[in-house]
């Protein structure tokens, strides 16, 4: 049986107990999550190495980085690396979205280097192995080269699979009646659209749900309802392809937890700070409570190379309302693969936005550090500060950068600290 099952049957598994302790939250709180669909448990039972991933309602916001390949850089040990750097500075998931050079090797080592939990899209391995092996264009691929590529992922171990389901014929039509700045700026959903207007077929995966959901279910991987028509501009935000597609993965949600296979949505993409919570409310509306994972949003479109910074603002607005699931953006968003180092800075941004969202959320815990560090900083601790950093590393190095004299504050105030100046001042008052 899958997670879902067992919790519908009233049952607590390993991987339930698991999920708690690392929550901090009752076996039961899980269980119930799982069975009323609004929390899961990412574990492919394949990944052997992994640690189960639960994401949902009540739970801390977590945290996804993209990594991965492409035609014109295919270095393998510099996406392990990547791997690596995302694990040490706190994803919780790490999607592989490899399209060039060996993937297959690529992806099977990323998952044998990390107990993170693992995401793909496994419709650019169809399209990789459509072109490379069966030597045809992407829109001569297959129903079943598609599905080849998810029983591939699968018995690989990856735990969550982005598919774009709700990429269909009538979205598309929608979409074109509308009119949109930037029409479709998801890879899978571009793909998906070239291979049903060429083939004047519906979309595979939208057609053949119940073949998807057979896969999903014996590997108990939780299905990602991927976002094909997300804004990639501002101005496309909430706009009728985008809603439309939201309706038809909110009725794919029922039908895929009836089936005993757990689900969540993804989410926009460019979005108006103004529009965020009304996104993440017809989300959590029209699914039926299932976890919401965004990218970002980025909250403008003008800030190439600051963009880890656009999409940490939506999301920590996007995680107070209500977000479970936050992908990370890199300062090279929009202009590059991204190298070790945007890795880096996508996922402490992305973090930053995680645990301010948290708070706002009330999640159990999520106040207790931001305590602890103000009691360090009004005691001039800097070990617990760094202890207690996001990225301490980053932290002893800004400091360490400047002179320090003898009076143990920062070159800010340096001895007109105001910490000593209030400890002079209440020891007085007290005399």
């Amino acid at each position: 049986m899958t997670q879902l099952e067992y919790a519908r049957r009233g049952l607590i598994t390993e991987q339930m107990r698991i999920a708690a302790a690392t929550e901090g939250v009752s076996p039961e709180f899980i269980r119930d999550g799982l069975a009323a669909g609004n929390i899961v448990i990412c574990h492919n039972i394949k990944h052997t190495n992994g640690i189960p991933l639960p994401v949902g309602t009540g739970l801390r916001t977590k945290v996804n980085a993209n990594i991965g390949s492409s035609s014109d850089d295919t270095d393998m040990q510099k996406e392990l690396e990547k791997a690596r750097v995302a694990v040490k500075y706190g994803a919780d998931a790490i999607m592989d979205l490899s399209t060039g050079g060996p993937v297959d090797e690529i992806r099977r080592a990323i998952i044998a280097e990390t107990t993170a939990c693992i995401g793909s899209v496994p419709l650019y391995q169809a399209a990789l192995d459509a072109v490379r092996v069966k030597k045809k264009a992407i829109v001569d691929m297959t129903v079943d080269d598609i599905f080849a590529g998810i029983v591939k992922h699968a018995e690989d171990g990856v735990d969550f699979i982005t598919v774009h389901c709700g990429v269909t014929l009538g979205t598309v039509e929608r979409m074109k009646n509308e009119g949109r700045l930037m029409d479709v700026v998801s890879r899978g959903g571009a793909f998906t659209i070239e291979w049903m207007r060429y083939n004047n077929r519906e979309n595979p995966l939208f057609e053949h749900f119940d073949r998807l959901l057979e896969i999903t279910k014996e590997y108990d991987m939780t299905l990602s309802l991927g976002d094909g028509f997300r804004p990639g501009c501002l101005a496309d935000a909430t706009d009728r392809a985008q809603i439309h597609e939201l309706i038809l993965l909110g009725e794919l949600t029922q039908r895929a937890q009836d089936a005993g296979v757990q689900v969540m949505i993804e989410g926009p993409g460019h979005v108006p700070l103004n529009q965020i919570q009304t996104n993440i409310q017809l989300q959590k509306r029209l699914c039926h409570g299932a976890p919401f994972y965004v990218l970002g949003p980025l909250v403008t479109d003008i800030a190439p190379g600051y963009d880890h910074i656009t999409c940490a603002i939506g999301g920590a607005i996007a995680a107070a309302a209500g977000a479970d699931f936050l992908c990370y953006v890199t300062p090279s968003e929009h202009l590059r693969l991204p190298d070790v180092q945007d890795v880096r800075d996508g996922v402490i941004a992305s973090r930053i936005a995680a645990h301010a969202g948290d708070i706002a959320k009330g999640v159990k815990g999520a106040m207790d550090k931001d305590i602890a560090m103000a009691k360090c900083r009004k005691k001039l601790d800097w070990e617990g500060q760094y202890a207690l950093s996001l990225d301490p590393e980053k932290a002893r190095s800004v400091r360490d950068s400047s002179p320090l004299s003898d009076h143990g504050a920062c070159t800010m105030c340096g001895e007109f600290c105001a910490y000593k100046v209030m400890d002079e001042a209440m020891k007085m008052s007290s005399q």
